[in-house]
């Protein structure tokens, strides 16, 4: 199934996908999922810090045909009824609007895993999963968010995922340290993120870790490859690195 995609590639994408074909064949000998099996896409979830270089990742493919790239609907975020700025109002005010803004992230997300494409391989920034297991992990921990809204939270998820398909094929984790993420996020200079705090980039960094790295109580979703190194698109070969220095963790 990866064949076509390799071919179409060009010569720098071929390293990517030279390593994601491999852990493709290593989700289909040891991790078949039957949810997958008559799937009509591959579908990769791209995961990680804020501003880990995700939207940065996904756009490098696309010069891909056979591939749809789904970006994290932001726009929508930012403006909910033409008018409302969610993605600021929870920087803002964390206690008042989380369960407000984690409710619409998980319907546009569930959007996403179940969208139509016509392409063989669906590529998204983010997951249903990375936002219960990490960032409302995140406001459990911190107090922020209560025991009623986390049984909310948790039997959302279960009911999405035991009536609908949002299974996915294979976990690109792309690791990078709070600092740097911090100094990128400053860079890009988006209003909405003036404020975010070192510290909460450290507790959503602990939080994926022990989710992708196979250490938290939550069941990662397939097999994961995890990025050893920061890295940057600024020399285009480095997105190569990226799954070369990979290392893998399977469910």
């Amino acid at each position: 199934m990866l064949l076509a995609l390799l071919r179409s590639a060009s010569a720098l994408n071929r390293h990517l996908v030279t390593r994601l074909r491999k852990a493709t064949l290593r989700f289909k000998m040891e991790n078949v999922n039957p949810k997958s099996i008559n799937k009509r896409n591959f579908t990769i979830i791209v995961e990680g810090n804020i501003g880990s270089g995700k939207s940065t990742f996904l756009n490098s493919f696309g010069n891909l045909s056979d591939i749809t790239i789904m970006p994290e609907p932001v726009h929508r975020w930012t403006n909910l009824g033409g008018k409302h700025n969610l993605l600021e109002l929870i920087y803002k005010d964390p206690l008042r609007w989380n369960m407000a803004f984690q409710s619409y992230v998980q319907l546009t997300r569930l959007q996403m895993h179940t969208k139509k494409v016509p392409t063989t391989f669906k590529l998204m920034e983010r997951s249903l999963y990375s936002a219960r297991y990490c960032f409302v992990q995140n406001y459990i921990n911190t107090n922020m968010m209560t025991d009623c809204e986390r049984i909310i939270c948790n039997e959302w998820l279960e009911f999405i995922c035991a009536t609908q398909d949002v299974s996915v094929d294979l976990v690109v984790y792309l690791r990078t340290n709070p600092e740097v993420a911090l100094e990128r996020i400053r860079t890009r200079n988006r209003n909405e993120e003036a404020a975010v705090p070192l510290e909460y980039l450290q507790a959503l960094h602990v939080l994926h870790d022990d989710w992708l790295r196979g250490t938290s109580q939550f069941k990662l979703p397939a097999p994961v490859v995890v990025s050893t190194k920061n890295w940057t698109l600024t020399d285009p070969w480095k997105r190569c690195e990226l799954i070369s220095r990979a290392t893998f963790y399977g469910t």
